[in-house]
């Protein structure tokens, strides 16, 4: 199964870095509803377990969120792989927009 992982870096302190991404689902539900569904997430301390359907495919993972940076992992379906750049890219952005 093809792996997902992006690194954002960022110059927050920790907690504001997790303040601010615990808008990140609703901002995935908000600017990107018309291409991703069943989004869900639950926060224990630094880390967000996450899921979603893009595209028909479940996708699910872990964001956890370091010092200077933040780390989004896991694992995509094969068909999926054909979208990954624009699953990443997508990802990439909504996470430096609220890391900056």
């Amino acid at each position: 199964m093809p792996s997902l992982k992006i690194k954002v870096p960022h110059a927050l302190q920790v907690a504001e870095a997790v303040k601010r991404l615990q808008t990140f689902l609703d901002e995935v539900r908000r600017d990107h509803a018309d291409r991703v569904s069943n989004v869900q997430g639950v926060w224990q301390d630094d880390t967000l377990a996450f899921g979603f359907t893009a595209m028909g495919m479940k996708i699910d993972g872990t964001l956890v969120v370091y010092q200077e940076e933040v780390l989004v992992s896991g694992n995509l379906p094969f068909a999926a792989s054909l979208f990954r750049g624009q699953i990443e890219q997508t990802i990439r952005g909504e996470l430096e927009k609220l890391l900056v």
